[in-house]
């Protein structure tokens, strides 16, 4: 290639559906390695306004798994021109529970879950097994700027 011509990717926004999935192990770095992995694939994809909301819904939900359950846990990004779905499978058959605190309490514990239902545009648990996996819990996200469902997430 000659060197005053720039190297581009030109099949690298051809793609219409992403799918990514990574395995971890059921032990205390799966949360940050979850987080990176959302993040990397999103900032590759230059959908920077997903990267906070999804990071912090992808922790979540692994931390439940590694808090919660005895095994392993699978998350699947799966990324469209319009929305993100990510889904955390595990391999414990018991429901995920919203925890809500009482009035005026701080809970220090249990609010996961209540904060992926405030974060994410909707969220739910998978209705099929993936291998060895029991249940998987997802949440989705739309797109800024394309139409659908996005609006602005902020903390505090």
């Amino acid at each position: 290639m000659p060197a005053d011509r720039p190297r581009t990717a030109a099949h690298r926004y051809a793609q219409l559906v992403y799918d990514y999935s990574l395995f971890t192990p059921g032990d205390s770095t799966s949360p940050k390695v979850g987080r990176d992995f959302v993040r990397t694939v999103l900032r590759t994809l230059d959908r920077e306004p997903l990267v906070m909301p999804a990071t912090l819904c992808t922790s979540e939900l692994i931390t439940n798994v590694h808090l919660h359950t005895k095994g392993s846990a699978m998350v699947r990004i799966f990324l469209t021109r319009t929305r993100l779905r990510v889904t955390v499978f595990d391999e414990s058959q018991d429901p995920p529970v919203v925890a809500h605190p009482a009035a005026g309490v701080a809970a220090c514990w249990g609010r996961g879950l209540a904060l992926v239902a405030e974060l994410a545009d909707t969220w739910g648990v998978a209705e099929d097994r993936a291998g060895r996996y029991a249940k998987g819990v997802w949440f989705e996200l739309g797109e800024a700027g394309t139409g659908g469902p996005f609006r602005p997430h902020r903390i505090g």
